[in-house]
């Protein structure tokens, strides 16, 4: 088929799958793929093939840079007593175990254990399309392991591959390929970053900002790849350093162009990304001979069997070093296990890997296993998306995790924060901004009614979260009788928020002073002090019955405009100082972020932020 009218067919299955996910109730991706298992049984679109590289150098750095932009740094330093072992010695432990039980059902070693490594890491982009439903912080560390897990894969690949072919491994040649992927990766990420960082706040115009974000994340991997390193790893480090240091060398419209942009883009590729694995698996599947399939169905349900016990077994004897909380107990923890333990989807890495295995050896033999390898691997995918996806939820409910509010606290605490302390600010920042005092004094009521909405909705939700907590209460024990502090009605709107009692802060009525200047004079007089103070192009009106001596609506607009951009930097100094210090969340910051981002631009103009 031509290009053209495979980007129609895949732009068609991925409308259609997005239309009916929603009405089916199921994960977009798992419709995407069922519709890609189903146009594989036509035989012309059997003919569309997934190389790999373009996987592995189109589709991955985009989708890495992406998902490790949106990943909180906090969580991933606060959680690195589980990321660690869970993306290098579990992907070993799974790598050998397929490898055993694929030995043990006939399967050559060599080729066994590239089929270890290609199933053993959990797949960045599934985990994000498939566990929002988890608590923020499970799924926060599930996506931080599977952005650090490929890079121990492809070492293991590289190696396995190196034994398939019949090369010499020795044990100091595997130290300096783990060294040279994780030191080496992590040192071209961070080098990358720092030259986006260098490159742009140097940059104004929203374009080019743009553009260097779109090249960081290639750049990353190819200079990863030069030095035989891993380009995933690069990519997530870049893609974390750039997302931290953002806010201080991009522009508001900059920043909001990009989170628009951006999304949009990932979703495509994984949209088509889903169809075209549904694609390969077909492929796949009738290139195989009918006599080896059912073998090769029962080594896949047996790998994808193994995957499961293997990472409870390994998360329940690495549990006491992972510092669990004081207050889980024993049942909470296997919960949290069971919940880990189906969240490991695989993807398209692990279809990549596999379809990069050599078909032929140095003297031009077929590769032992090969077909065994790619059917394993698009079995394990399917298995892992379609069994593992729908089961997912209905693990969530039954598991009955904790709620997490923190980032919702820590929301709270951050928007009272930059309000007060802007509030406290703003004589200082008036005065230093030559700014009247009505507009001012204008200034600090909007800003004393967005400090009281914002204690207002705080109490509100607590409020709600303790007649949550009583009501769960009253029904563990059987009483059907109402609570005593009344019920709080569910989803209760902003105008309800408003009614709310205020804890810390009383409104109270303010002087509109500062408006007018003097009118003693004469008009003759006034007239030349309007002129003299906002100069012949900025008087609205020049009729004799207008009081002239009252300054110009257009030098108040600007100086709103001046106090307004004043505050805004200070609220970003403020919020950008709680993350500095872990109060709040990068993923909190982020999103308060974009709402003074907005306010930024309204305040501005359009037609002068957009370039």
């Amino acid at each position: 088929m031509q290009g053209l009218e495979i980007t129609v067919l895949l732009g068609l299955a991925m409308l259609v799958g997005t239309v009916l996910a929603p009405r089916l109730r199921v994960a977009t991706p798992l419709v995407l793929l069922v519709i890609g298992l189903a146009l594989g049984f036509i035989p012309e679109l059997r003919q569309i093939e997934l190389p790999p590289e373009t996987v592995l150098l189109l589709f991955l750095p985009v989708m890495l840079f992406r998902e490790a932009w949106t990943t909180s740094l906090r969580s991933v330093r606060r959680s690195l007593r589980y990321i660690i072992p869970m993306s290098t010695l579990l992907v070993v432990a799974s790598a050998f175990a397929v490898a055993g039980v694929a030995t043990w059902m006939g399967v050559p070693w060599e080729a066994a254990l590239v089929l270890g490594a290609a199933v053993a890491p959990p797949d960045a982009t599934a985990v994000a399309a498939l566990g929002r439903l988890l608590p923020a912080k499970t799924f926060m560390k599930l996506k931080a392991e599977s952005l650090t897990n490929d890079g121990t894969a492809l070492v293991l690949y590289a190696i396995a591959v190196a034994l398939l072919l019949g090369d010499q491994i020795t044990p100091l040649q595997i130290t300096g390929m783990v060294l040279l992927s994780y030191l080496g990766g992590a040192a071209a990420g961070i080098a990358v970053a720092v030259l986006a960082f260098f490159a742009l706040r140097r940059m104004q115009s929203t374009l080019t900002i743009n553009l260097t974000l779109v090249l960081v994340p290639f750049l990353a991997f190819l200079i990863a790849e030069i030095i035989e390193a891993s380009g995933v790893l690069a990519v997530v480090f870049a893609g974390l350093i750039v997302a931290w240091v953002s806010p201080r060398i991009t522009t508001a419209i900059s920043r909001r162009a990009a989170d628009a942009t951006w999304p949009f883009g990932v979703y495509l590729l994984n949209g088509a990304l889903f169809v075209l694995i549904g694609l390969e698996v077909q492929l796949v599947l009738h290139e195989i001979s009918p006599s080896e399939i059912g073998i090769l169905l029962l080594i896949t349900v047996a790998a994808w069997v193994a995957l499961f016990v293997v990472r409870y077994l390994f998360q329940w004897l690495f549990s006491p070093f992972s510092r669990p909380p004081a207050s889980a107990s024993r049942s909470l923890r296997h919960r949290s296990r069971v919940v880990s333990t189906v969240s490991g989807f695989r993807g398209a890495v692990s279809l990549a890997i596999a379809l990069s295995v050599p078909t032929v050896t140095a003297a031009g033999d077929p590769v032992p296993g090969r077909d065994a390898i790619v059917f394993v691997t698009a079995g394990v995918i399917v298995l892992t998306l379609l069994v593992q996806g729908p089961l997912l939820p209905v693990v969530i409910r039954w598991a009955k995790l904790p709620s997490d509010d923190a980032a919702i606290e820590e929301y709270e605490l951050a928007e009272r924060a930059i309000s007060g302390a802007a509030l406290a600010a703003l004589d200082e920042l008036a005065v230093e901004h030559g700014v009247s005092d009505r507009v001012r004094d204008r200034a600090r009521r909007e800003g004393y009614e967005r400090l009281e909405l914002a204690n207002a909705r705080a109490v509100a939700r607590q409020r709600a979260a303790e007649e949550r907590d009583l009501a769960e209460l009253d029904a563990s024990l059987g009483d059907d009788a109402p609570s005593a502090t009344g019920p709080i009605p569910p989803g209760a709107s902003d105008e309800d928020d408003d009614r709310a009692p205020s804890p810390r802060v009383v409104s109270r009525p303010l002087s509109d002073a500062g408006g007018t200047t003097d009118s003693s004079a004469g008009a003759d007089a006034g007239a030349g002090t309007a002129r003299q103070m906002t100069g012949p192009f900025e008087m609205l009106a020049v009729s004799d019955d207008i009081d002239v001596t009252q300054r110009s609506p257009l030098l108040r607009h600007k100086e709103a405009q001046r106090l307004r951009l004043a505050v805004l930097d200070r609220k970003r100094e403020v919020l950008l100082r709680l993350r500095r210090e872990g109060t709040i969340d990068d993923l909190v910051a982020r999103k308060i972020l974009a709402g003074l981002d907005l306010e930024e631009i309204r305040a501005r103009g359009l037609d002068k932020t957009v370039e």
